[in-house]
């Protein structure tokens, strides 16, 4: 007994594994007995089982379908890898505004997934020719390969620039002269040159075909010099961007105040003249002469000479100009030396014992008058029982050695508006609780958690069972430190 091994015989490594499912079908002839029948019945449920449910994509009527390629499963796994480092709920809350107003309208865009992201890149890499094509096209422009082709952009410029109302035709004439003339000639091609021909007559109807634009192979040339010049691209963006950020930063960060603040008072008064000035200015002849000097800087005759010159005279003079900004500066910028500084309290509670005598009970940030609202709902006071465990407020230390007592006592009572308590005028500036003749013990309440609010009618000139007093102290903002970022 012989078996068959053909091609579709062998299952693809790379290729998820089709689901099997079997469904009845009037096209699919009468089941029979014989092997080969059942082997075709098998295969052709397994190309429709395959292709079930997977999103046919349009394909142009001249192009070959290829089959896709499926996602391997090293890509899989280390998408689920991703996934369990980097958290779906982390990803999502970075871009929920754009994916809030995208839900509005309808539209949902995936998570991300590294398959997906391959096959993104991979289309993106085969229509990004376009973009690479006018990059280089612009380089050779403004680099005077053809001295012709920049005199004539020169001229078509100085147009622009003396007639701004031009500047709608441009996009007009870029539609007509690149894109429809290049289509039309393509559909009505001039005859062959064997033929004796001393002009090109577009007549007749059209013999070709229309043009169309196809993103290119993944295995052609075109393909890899898209890769090569993406590459490129990506590297002059990296280091342009570490440029600019090391050029700029200095001058806007403000870790050098004085320069920055010089800086920015320049930058004002330049605003605030400009918003005066502006309707003033030749503006046509501004942007004439700088189009042109930013092209002439491009020749290679120029650029040689421009570095000759700040060799030997713009150089030299860079040390002195840099002293004479760098003294002006410090003569004329003032800066605040000394970080800002604040007051802060705590108030220092005692309580009173059954013998009379008041034993310290804890430094606490408010004063726990009578009529505060830990008092009425009988909580405890809150703050810590030793004076070298009161800590400055986040953000800030201690710019005074020790705690000064505040001895103007009734001063801060008044501010607060606090009543039934004693205000000691000398000593060691104690604030008294006064006591009620129908009010009832302060240690039951407290453990009970319920007390009886006194009426401000009814109080005496015994005193009760807290005192308080003020203590104060300077503080100073602590300078945050900076944080290394690795960059990757």
């Amino acid at each position: 007994m012989t078996t068959e091994y053909t091609i579709e015989t062998f299952a693809n490594r790379d290729e998820p594994v089709p689901l099997l499912t079997v469904s009845g079908s009037d096209d699919d002839p009468a089941p029979s007995d014989s092997p080969r029948s059942k082997r075709r019945q098998l295969k052709k449920v397994l190309a429709r089982s395959w292709t079930k449910g997977r999103p046919q994509e349009p394909q142009d009527a001249t192009e070959d379908p290829k089959p896709e390629l499926g996602v391997g499963l090293q890509d899989r796994l280390f998408a689920r890898i991703l996934q369990q480092i980097i958290p779906s709920e982390d990803m999502d809350s970075s871009a929920s505004v754009a994916d809030s107003a995208l839900a509005d309208k309808g539209l949902v865009r995936p998570s991300f997934s590294l398959p997906l992201m391959t096959s993104n890149f991979r289309r993106f890499n085969a229509r990004i020719g376009v973009v690479f094509v006018f990059q280089n096209r612009m380089i050779r422009l403004l680099s005077w390969r053809v001295p012709t082709h920049t005199w004539s952009f020169l001229a078509v410029y100085s147009l622009v620039c003396l007639n701004p109302y031009l500047l709608p035709i441009l996009p007009i004439l870029a539609v007509l002269l690149s894109i429809m003339v290049p289509s039309f000639v393509v559909r009505h091609p001039p005859p062959p040159t064997t033929l004796p021909v001393t002009s090109y007559h577009a007549t007749g109807p059209a013999i070709a075909p229309p043009p169309s634009v196809k993103p290119v192979s993944e295995m052609s040339k075109d393909f890899f010099r898209n890769l090569r010049d993406l590459q490129n691209s990506m590297d002059d963006f990296a280091v342009g961007h570490d440029h600019i950020v090391n050029l700029v930063a200095p001058l806007t960060n403000f870790a050098n105040e004085s320069l920055c603040s010089a800086i920015f008072l320049f930058l004002a008064a330049l605003a605030g003249a400009l918003f005066l000035t502006s309707h003033l200015l030749p503006w046509r002849a501004m942007f004439l002469g700088a189009g042109w000097l930013s092209t002439a800087l491009g020749h290679p005759s120029v650029q040689r000479m421009v570095v000759s010159v700040h060799r030997e005279h713009v150089r030299p003079q860079e040390r002195r100009a840099k002293s004479w900004l760098t003294a002006w500066i410090e003569n004329d910028i003032l800066l605040d030396a000394s970080p800002e500084t604040r007051e802060v309290e705590v108030f220092e509670l005692q309580r009173r014992s059954g013998a009379g005598e008041w034993e310290e009970w804890v430094f606490s940030p408010s004063p726990y008058e009578p009529l505060s609202p830990a008092r009425i709902t009988g909580s405890r006071p809150n703050g810590t029982r030793f004076f070298e465990d009161v800590q400055p407020p986040g953000g800030w230390q201690w710019s005074d050695k020790k705690w000064t007592l505040d001895l103007l006592s009734s001063d801060w009572v008044e501010e607060r508006l606090i009543t039934g308590v004693e205000v000691e005028t000398e000593g060691q500036r104690w604030v008294y609780d006064l006591m009620s003749d129908d009010e009832g013990s302060e240690d039951s309440d407290i453990s009970t958690g319920r007390r009886k609010v006194p009426a401000a009618s009814s109080l005496a000139t015994k005193k009760g069972s807290w005192r308080r007093r003020r203590w104060v102290r300077l503080v100073q903002q602590t300078p945050i430190r900076r944080v290394a970022v690795n960059r990757t």
